[in-house]
This record gives C-alpha cells, sequence and structure tokens, in this order.
C-alpha cells in the first residue's frame, strides 16, 4: 500500500468496494480467485490493496471492535496493541492533559488516548503510517482530538506534551528484536526524554529481559488478556506507581473488562514457604509470573511454592483468584513412569492432559502413552519438589 492507494480506498469507490469484500467474508483461500474477479473492473493495485486490506480487517477483529472502518499494513497491525491494552494505558494516561503518541503506527493507542478524553499528538517518521493513523481517527470520529506530526525522533526532540507514550519498533524485515537497544528507537535513546519530560511510559515485548531495565523512579507493568501474556511497559516519572505490576484484563461477551491488578512496591521478590503438593495445585497467570509476583500472590491467598525456582503453588484449601488456573491435587508421587501409569488406571483414566514446569519431556508424546480407555479425564503435572522431579494427578481445573 502507499499513499495514493490508501486515498483511493478511503474514497466512495474504494469504500464501496470494501464493503463488498465485507459481505463475501474473503478468506486467505478465496486470494486468487478475487483478485482474477476484481481485475476485470479495477486496477490490480486497487484491487490487491482492496483484498489485503479485507482480509487484515478480519484478522484485526480479534483486536479493536471497530476493525471493519479500520485501516492497515501487516506490519503496523502486528505491533498495535489490543483495544482492551490500549484502553487500559490510556486509562492511566488521559488524566495527563496532553500526550504525545510516538512510533504510533496505525493509531491504535492514539484512539484510545481519545477515546479516554485526552488530547494527542501522533507522531511517526513513516508518512503511510501516519496517514493510516490519520484515517483511523476519521473513521471513528476522533479526528479532532488528535494531530499528527511526522518526525524522525532519533534526529529530532519529542513535541511538547504533558506526558509521552512510545512504542518503539520491535521488528524488522519481518523478525523480533529481542534486546531494547535493538528498539527503534533505542530504549536509553527514549529514556532520555525524561529530562524534558518526566511522564513517560514506553510499551516492551513481554518478553523483555528485565535485567536490561532501568530500577529507579519506574514501574514495570505486564499484562495479559484473557490468560495471555500480552505487553510490557515502563512507567517513569510520576506515573510510576509502585515498582512491579501484573495487569489482568478479561473480557466477557456483552460486559465491560475487567481489570485485576497484583502490585508490589519491592524490585525483589520475597522468599515463600515452600510445601509438598496439597489439595490444590494453583498456576498463575502469565503477567503474575513475569513480574515476579508468584510469591506475593502465594503470601496473598496463603499458598506455598512447590519449589523455589517453580512457579507451581499449592494449599490445603481452595481460595478462590483471579490470578491463577486452580485444579484439585488426587494424588503425587516422584516421577516414574511405570508407577505413573499404574496410578491413572488404578483412577480409571480416560483421556489424560499433561502440563509441565520443570520437566524437559514431550507433553503431547507423554498424553497419549498415558490416556486410557476409562471414564475419567485426568491432569498429570510434571513439575519439581525441592530440586526433584514428581508427577501430580490432578481433576479438571476448577472453575472460579
Amino acid at each position: 500500500m502507499n499513499l495514493d492507494t490508501l486515498a483511493w480506498l478511503q474514497s466512495p469507490p474504494g469504500q464501496a468496494l470494501l464493503a463488498d469484500l465485507a459481505g463475501r467474508e474473503v478468506a486467505d483461500a478465496d486470494v486468487l480467485g478475487e483478485l482474477t474477479r476484481l481485475r476485470r473492473s479495477y486496477t490490480p493495485d486497487h484491487a490487491s490493496a482492496a483484498v489485503d486490506l479485507a482480509l487484515l480487517r478480519r484478522r484485526a477483529a480479534a483486536k479493536f471492535p471497530a476493525a471493519g472502518r479500520m485501516f492497515f499494513t501487516r506490519e503496523a497491525l502486528e505491533q498495535a496493541s489490543a483495544a482492551p491494552v490500549a484502553a487500559h494505558r490510556a486509562a492511566r494516561l488521559a488524566p495527563c492533559g496532553q500526550v504525545a503518541d510516538l512510533c504510533c503506527g496505525a493509531g491504535g493507542d492514539a484512539l484510545a488516548l481519545a477515546e479516554a478524553g485526552g488530547w494527542v499528538i501522533a507522531v511517526d517518521r513513516d508518512e503511510l503510517r501516519l496517514a493510516l493513523a490519520a484515517a483511523n481517527a476519521a473513521a471513528l470520529g476522533l479526528a479532532e482530538r488528535i494531530s499528527f506530526v511526522q518526525r524522525d525522533l532519533l534526529a529530532e526532540a519529542p513535541p511538547s506534551a504533558e506526558a509521552i507514550f512510545c512504542d518503539p519498533g520491535r521488528r524488522a524485515g519481518g523478525r523480533r528484536r529481542f534486546h531494547v537497544d535493538e528498539y527503534e528507537p533505542p530504549l536509553g535513546h527514549i529514556l532520555a526524554w525524561r529530562t524534558h519530560t518526566p511522564a513517560l511510559a514506553v510499551k516492551l515485548s513481554p518478553g523483555v529481559d528485565v535485567a536490561e531495565l532501568p530500577s529507579d523512579g519506574v514501574e514495570r507493568e505486564f499484562v495479559s488478556l484473557d490468560g495471555e501474556l500480552k505487553e510490557a511497559a515502563l512507567w517513569c516519572g510520576p506515573l510510576a506507581q509502585v515498582a512491579r505490576r501484573a495487569t489482568l484484563l478479561r473480557t466477557a461477551q456483552g460486559e465491560q473488562v475487567k481489570r485485576y491488578e497484583i502490585t508490589s512496591l519491592g524490585l525483589s521478590p520475597q522468599p515463600s514457604a515452600l510445601s509438598p503438593p496439597s489439595s490444590f495445585l494453583y498456576e498463575p497467570d502469565p503477567a503474575v509470573i513475569r513480574a515476579g509476583l508468584v510469591t506475593d500472590l502465594a503470601a496473598q491467598i496463603g499458598a506455598a511454592q512447590l519449589d523455589p525456582q517453580i512457579a507451581y503453588l499449592t494449599s490445603a484449601d481452595l481460595v478462590a483468584t483471579p490470578f491463577s488456573r486452580v485444579w484439585p491435587v488426587i494424588s503425587w508421587q516422584p516421577f516414574g513412569l511405570k508407577r505413573l501409569r499404574a496410578s491413572l488406571r488404578e483412577l480409571g483414566a480416560g483421556p489424560v492432559t499433561v502440563k509441565k514446569r520443570g520437566s524437559p519431556l514431550d507433553t503431547d508424546a507423554l498424553a497419549r502413552q498415558l490416556s486410557g480407555d476409562g471414564p475419567r479425564p485426568l491432569v498429570v503435572v510434571l513439575t519439581q519438589h525441592l530440586g526433584r522431579p514428581v508427577a501430580l494427578i490432578c481433576g479438571p481445573p476448577v472453575v472460579q
């Protein structure tokens, strides 16, 4: 896509074609046939751009409720935050007043900030991405709250604003950049902006190495959406409220997004009590694990760790918590395949699901070996207790 093609897609003929493709529910397998059909009436560039956008809109529906009216390129969509995550971040930033959204891409965060009542300066050095953001703001009726500035932030300073949010590039040639000094701009370059705008927030990869992050005057946040780790953020200056935060966002049909948070004022996790498996096994949400808050959760629910290096908790009593999945423990034993099979047969095992933490075994292959003909679905958890391999036999997960 280029600027001329984007302008055509926004025109009445382009909008009519996109509406036609939406009604046909074009899938990847239909691309060749659709292109052949459309090239009888449209230029190859227009036909290809419309089909690509129709496919991207279908894919974007998982991130954006209004995806059917929005404009994307493939890479811009991949880097964009899901709408509930962007809305959560906007709720923290919008009260600052005017926020500069740097490296704005297709504008997902700028739109969320505007919807939250903020005034936004959307900045990107890529002219097409800036045009995509402007097109999306117009499509969603938010253009009056967002101004658009083309600027190379490696060569120029950010525009003046009460707060800054930056989503640096984390891909190059289709490959992820894992180290913060490989981001574009690099994290060190971004953090230097604190000298003139202390209220700074930076989006990070969910797999970021926390050892690469500063420890003074910042908050590290990890965010999951419906149990899937989505991203991390670094909050600086007056935006930093705690040292570590795990934020869990939950969506439900017809309901508002629910948010659950667990935090710590300290950077280092506190030691937890250790215990052999008891009546219930807890697997913390990935945001809790990445934020280093497993022991904080253990203290909150009165649980203990099985092993100091493993993110499994156990307790004698069931404690309802949004921060963890829970399984009832039927029995446990030192790991040995022969004995484990015998135990499963005695329990009348049917289909067996295998989970693991701290075990090198192939869970899928082992599940096929352990599954029986009995009526009882069971879960086998391979992990460690005090450094030794153990196997827990559990019932189906508890519905909370």
